[in-house]
């Protein structure tokens, strides 16, 4: 299977739309997004084409290929306008390897997860990266719609044990097996 993984749109109706386009384009199976669907939060700016129902009505037209891991800006709210649940944290097994998922704002590439097998995927910086901490392999995919640090409007692509971090337009930025 080929998952496309993404986090950060933060309302921005042009940017969700981008990805279901990259979503599209990729040929992925499933989408999962690492949280802050709909909320700026107060630290952001607005993003582009602030749109949170937009998005969630998008979103919600394709309820059956998402798996949405809950951030900090994600309110028991967004879970009423969305057909589609929410999870605290989730595992993806694909081509023999574990992968941890989860939004980041309570583990990062400087506090592993005990249990995160051989990579971990997050989001919440806004700085996407693929990065080895000993044997696990860390990724941050960074955010859709407010990138910070210079980085791009990026997501993933996890197939067959190999993560990859792509740009909004689709170019490879690094890429890596688990």
């Amino acid at each position: 299977m080929k998952f496309l993984i993404a986090s950060d749109i933060h309302g921005s109706r042009f940017y969700a739309e981008k990805l279901l386009k990259c979503f599209e384009q990729e040929g992925a199976d499933k989408l999962i997004l690492l949280g802050d669907l709909y909320y700026h939060g107060p630290r952001n700016p607005l993003p582009e084409g602030y749109d949170p129902m937009g998005v969630a009505q998008l979103l919600n037209g394709m309820a059956d290929k998402l798996l949405v891991v809950k951030g900090n800006c994600d309110s028991d709210v967004d879970g009423m306008i969305s057909v589609f649940p929410f999870v605290s944290e989730a595992v993806l097994v694909d081509g023999g390897k574990q992968i941890f998922l989860q939004h980041g704002d309570r583990f990062s590439i400087d506090r592993l997860p005990s249990n995160c097998g051989d990579a971990f995927v997050y989001g919440h910086y806004h700085t996407g990266f693929l990065r080895r901490t000993g044997k696990i392999l860390v990724g941050n995919c960074g955010s859709v719609s407010l990138p910070k640090d210079g980085t791009a409007h990026s997501y993933m692509i996890e197939e067959g044990g190999v993560l990859t971090l792509k740009d909004i337009s689709g170019a490879v930025i690094v890429s890596e097996k688990i």
